[in-house]
């Protein structure tokens, strides 16, 4: 059952899925923004002063409502890779455009057309990625060679050949390859569990703690009233993720690391179970380090923090006995290389 759940989310696409959801939110506000101030439409309580508002007033014009260029995108690229959801995620998106209507911040032709380039947006998004993920089923063939990972499924095994965003393909921060894994393994049999570091494992393993987080730092900073800029972050940040689930699938069935629930076969995971794929280099590592990093870029006050919290989160992995200390180690470092590229990126565009 689990590999067939796996095996689902692969045919899906739901990273790219994600990582189009935000890009092409952020295209599409641009866009509205452009728009906005070319024909600098006053909103409808600026209108009409008989018109109530609930909430905040926006200080931007009325036309193209932005928050309909966000359902448009949403709706539309959900309902692509996700078609028993179309009905659910149209009727999601006409409720948010309705809501600005009645909150007296939009008028019903504004809904309209932020709605429809919001749509015409992702539609070419969609179009123009459309060969990126790689889909292709798994033969089912192991290299030959000892302490190689050989689970009975491997799951996402052709995501290292897609296509990447900002890099230059998955493979340009590759790492070396993994060593013999006989004295991490007795680190991680010497290892005592306790509370503390089963909750920590348990706690990271189940919880969207990076996207609750960003949330929070754009509400906190009061970028929630800058839709351009907040959608800029999450924009880059499913960028970063985007990148950095390809690449380091490209690593793991490169190399096809050993997890340690089978290099030692007495030794049991606090976790259970091992995700259906090679351990080298920790996914979850690899990941929180490249969102670490671009969370400091956009907020280096807490760059400290962002850090520690990557740190903690690879550590989480070896708490759940699923990952050596290397693997975590070197998705740490491999996110890195791929978060300093991306913000080189942006530091070109001067938007920041």
């Amino acid at each position: 059952m689990i590999s067939k759940l796996w095996q689902s989310d692969a045919q899906k696409n739901g990273v790219l899925a994600n990582m189009l959801v935000s890009v092409s939110i952020y295209d599409a506000t641009i866009a509205a923004w452009d728009s906005k101030y070319v024909y600098n439409r006053s909103r409808p309580f600026a209108s009409d002063k008989r018109i109530q508002t609930f909430g905040l007033k926006p200080d931007s014009p009325s036309y193209p409502c932005e928050y309909s260029v966000a359902a448009g995108v949403a709706s539309t690229i959900i309902a692509h890779y996700f078609p028993k959801m179309a009905d659910s995620v149209n009727r999601m998106a006409k409720l948010a455009m309705e809501s600005r209507i009645a909150t007296g911040v939009a008028f019903p032709s504004d809904t309209r057309a932020g709605f429809e380039l919001g749509k015409r947006i992702a539609l070419q998004e969609i179009e123009s990625t459309k060969d990126f993920m790689v889909n292709t089923p798994w033969d089912g063939k192991y290299p030959e060679g000892k302490g190689l990972w050989n689970g009975k499924y491997a799951a996402f095994a052709n995501v290292g050949k897609s296509k990447t965003i900002v890099l230059m393909n998955a493979s340009q921060f590759r790492p070396l390859p993994p060593p013999d894994f006989a004295k991490d393994m007795v680190e991680l049999k010497n290892f005592k569990p306790t509370h503390k570091s089963m909750s920590n494992a348990f706690f990271y393993d189940s919880q969207p703690f990076w996207n609750d987080l960003i949330t929070k730092k754009i509400f906190e900073k009061n970028l929630h009233l800058n839709a351009p800029k907040a959608a800029r972050i999450y924009a880059t940040s499913a960028i970063g993720y985007y990148d950095g689930f390809v690449s380091c699938f490209d690593a793991k069935y490169t190399y096809w690391g050993i997890r340690p629930e089978q290099y030692d076969t007495t030794f049991k995971p606090v976790l259970f179970e091992s995700p259906p794929f090679p351990g080298y280099p920790s996914g979850h590592a690899t990941v929180s380090s490249i969102t670490a990093e671009l969370y400091s870029y956009f907020f280096p006050e807490d760059k400290l923090y962002f850090q520690n919290k990557a740190k903690d989160v690879a550590e989480s992995r070896f708490h759940g006995g699923i990952h050596f200390r290397t693997d975590n180690e070197v998705g740490l470092e491999l996110g890195k290389k791929i978060a300093s590229e991306i913000v080189k990126k942006l530091r070109m565009d001067g938007a920041d």
